[in-house]
């Protein structure tokens, strides 16, 4: 069924995680993200084909890579960064570290009011964990990033 209206109204957004060994992605999701899984459906072959795991407010789909959907590695790594807002930064990279995560970027407090830092998990996906630490304005974020060129 086509939409013909000028504008188009988007109805859900989530990324879609392809990965090498989608159960053992999905246990590394719950183990250290918290994630619970709402769906899973497997193809004749038993690899996952969908599975949607709801983290916080916001949901992730996971399936296992095949040819039409390749995983990171095969690409040459990860194009996408996924940012999560957490309450506990270092609570959760420590997590992930467990799990298997290598450290991109350390966890550190930031100049624009977040303490954060970046890891890939052991699928290859990036993931960018950030809690805020100050509120600052879009005003002060500019100014303290200029600052940094300076």
């Amino acid at each position: 069924m086509t939409n013909t209206s000028a504008q188009q109204t988007v109805t859900r957004l989530y990324a879609r995680l392809v990965v090498p060994d989608a159960p053992r992605a999905i246990d590394f999701y719950r183990a250290a993200l918290g994630a619970e899984e709402t769906e899973r459906y497997t193809g004749p072959d038993g690899r996952i084909v969908h599975a949607l795991l709801r983290l916080g407010g916001s949901v992730v789909a996971v399936k296992d890579a095949d040819e039409g959907d390749p995983g990171p590695a095969s690409l040459g790594g990860s194009r996408v960064i996924m940012a999560l807002d957490v309450s506990d930064a270092d609570a959760v990279a420590e997590a992930m570290l467990r799990g298997g995560a290598t450290v991109v970027y350390p966890v550190a407090d930031q100049h624009y009011g977040q303490r954060g830092g970046r890891l890939a998990d052991p699928f290859g996906h990036l993931w960018m964990i950030s809690q805020t630490i100050e509120d600052l304005t879009p005003e002060q974020i500019q100014a303290r990033t200029d600052e940094l060129s300076t």
